[in-house]
């Protein structure tokens, strides 16, 4: 088949190009900014764009599919002359299902939790050598991609992303997997620029249960009250699996699992992740695996990329960066890394970057969300804000959000990099939490000082 790819650099969308091509697909692909590490492994594979840009004249008749990105606009150049052929055009998730429709799909969903817990899943199948395609949202030790497809294997294991689908499908990804077999972690409202209220963010998770296969079975965290609310209301004909947090134990800076056979000492660790670890063993089980094999495979398994990824580490001193933004993971992540070195001093720095997170509604969401931290911090750039054309946000309402009258607030970039550089790190856990870059913050370097 012939693809094309308008805005083939994002994260998804080249990912999922590299699979085609492994697959013999030939493959084109546009876009107007192209970034690392997509744009090596783009050109490494022969699929880097020669030019920058929209050229309608890559649209032709002899292109069996268009995929769409979201960073593409509506009026895309290449997308109206798309349209004016009359080409089929694929959302990333629809072309996804297209590829998978004769499989047995499990779909990972939750608005915190879906990567560790897909990734969990991949881990044990991937110790185990059983082969499936697979579409994650974190790039995992052991793997080439971040997506895989076949035409063989029997099962795609995909993450549930509860984000829209393209410029012109305003549904969210995971309406359109369809899965036979399904999970569900947690429910935070997020994406408050799609979905304005949290009944409207609640209602996406309905359809997605009530999209499973009739038949099917949803595996869900009954711990969380709005995710036992939703499932428990569905009259869809499918098998409703709870999974609670397992017991465990920390002893001298290390996490104990509790198993049939004994206490298992593992790599992951917070309340959060044994809830996802949990999840995973009972999707593996759905899956064929046994709880022996899972237990022997789940312990090596070191965590996803950016999920609370361990930087630096020496003596008497830790550092880890996390992906966390929302409320509900800044909670999660700062509580588990406290719990985890409770003897140490817990500086946590959060960098507000999220159109959510700049939402003065919203920021109310933050309270407490920093209240297991030993000192916290909160830096963000104002020019960030005026970018997304929002009101301004002060530090006060930061404070006031956050209910912390000692919350450290930094709005320039060069006084937080002073700040953490200048830090006495001895018998401390540094947390770092973003889905930015900290402000282009040395990492590299941080390390170095850290571990001296």
């Amino acid at each position: 088949m012939r693809i094309h790819f308008i805005a083939i650099g994002g994260s998804a969308m080249h990912n999922l190009a590299l699979a085609l091509k492994h697959k013999g697909y030939t493959i084109t692909g546009s876009d107007d900014v192209i970034f690392e590490p997509s744009k090596s492994r783009l050109d490494k594979n022969g699929l880097l764009p020669k030019e920058f840009g929209w050229f309608p004249e890559k649209i032709h008749v002899g292109l069996e599919a268009v995929v769409l990105g979201m960073h593409a606009k509506a009026d895309n150049p290449e997308l109206l002359k798309a349209q004016e052929l009359g080409l089929t055009i694929y959302s990333y998730p629809e072309f996804l299902y297209e590829q998978s429709k004769n499989k047995t799909r499990v779909v990972i969903g939750g608005s915190h939790g879906k990567t560790t817990i897909t990734s969990m899943i991949l881990h044990v199948l991937n110790y185990h050598e059983i082969p499936v395609d697979y579409m994650v949202g974190a790039q995992l030790e052991g793997f080439d991609r971040m997506v895989h497809l076949t035409e063989e294997n029997d099962f795609i294991v995909l993450e549930g992303d509860e984000y829209l689908s393209s410029p012109i499908d305003r549904r969210p990804k995971f309406h359109l997997y369809k899965p036979n077999i399904a999970l569900l972690s947690g429910i935070a409202w997020d994406h408050i620029n799609v979905f304005p209220t949290f009944e409207n963010y609640v209602e996406q998770f309905q359809i997605f249960v009530d999209s499973i296969v009739k038949g099917g079975s949803i595996t869900y965290n009954e711990e969380d009250v709005e995710v036992k609310k939703v499932v428990e209301a569905s009259e869809n004909a499918i098998r409703k699996l709870p999974y609670n947090t397992p017991d465990y134990e920390v002893v001298d800076g290390a996490t104990l699992l509790m198993t049939p056979e004994g206490s298992m000492p593992i790599e992951v660790f917070g309340k959060h992740n044994l809830s996802n670890l949990a999840g995973a063993k009972w999707i593996c089980q759905n899956m064929g695996v046994d709880e022996e094999d899972f237990y022997e495979a789940i312990s090596t398994f070191k965590g996803a990329s950016k999920r609370l990824e361990k930087i630096a580490e020496s003596i008497s001193s830790v550092a880890f960066k996390d992906f966390a933004h929302s409320p509900s993971k800044v909670a999660a992540t700062t509580k588990a890394v406290k719990e985890q070195y409770p003897n140490n001093r817990l500086l946590a720095c959060l960098e507000l970057h999220t159109y959510s997170s700049f939402n003065p509604e919203f920021l109310k969401e933050y309270k407490g969300a920093l209240d297991s931290a030993d000192e916290a911090v909160i830096f963000y750039l104002p020019e960030s804000v005026a970018i997304k054309k929002l009101k301004e946000v002060t530090p006060d309402q930061i404070r006031e959000a956050f209910e912390r009258d000692d919350l450290i607030i930094f709005t320039d970039a060069a006084s937080f990099h002073d700040f953490i550089e200048k830090q006495d790190y001895a018998d401390t856990a540094l947390l770092l939490m973003s889905s930015g870059n900290y402000g282009g913050l040395d990492l590299a370097g941080l390390k170095t000082r850290m571990e001296a």
